[in-house]
């Protein structure tokens, strides 16, 4: 399973954001992916997944289809997110 946040830099919520994942780290013991929406990368992979708002959290199967995504400044529990980090 992968789980990513799509996020910018530089806004009202990154700092959110930061402690969202310093605190899903320190708890789980796991990271999760960070992407850039500004970023080519970035950029085709929100193309993908029609995400239009940031910060959104997306949990992927290994392959590719969406089993949960949080959008906006309201972020998940750090338990919601990780019963998806923690499955393979």
């Amino acid at each position: 399973m992968r789980v990513v946040i799509v996020t910018k830099e530089n806004t009202d919520y990154a700092r959110q954001v930061q402690e969202f994942l310093g605190n899903f780290t320190r708890q789980t013991g796991r990271s999760l992916e960070v992407i850039n929406p500004e970023s080519l990368d970035g950029d085709s992979f929100c193309r993908t997944y029609d995400i239009v708002e940031y910060p959104t959290i997306i949990a992927l199967s290994n392959d590719g289809q969406v089993q949960n995504m949080w959008s906006g400044t309201t972020l998940p529990t750090i338990g919601e997110v990780s019963y998806y980090a923690g499955q393979d």
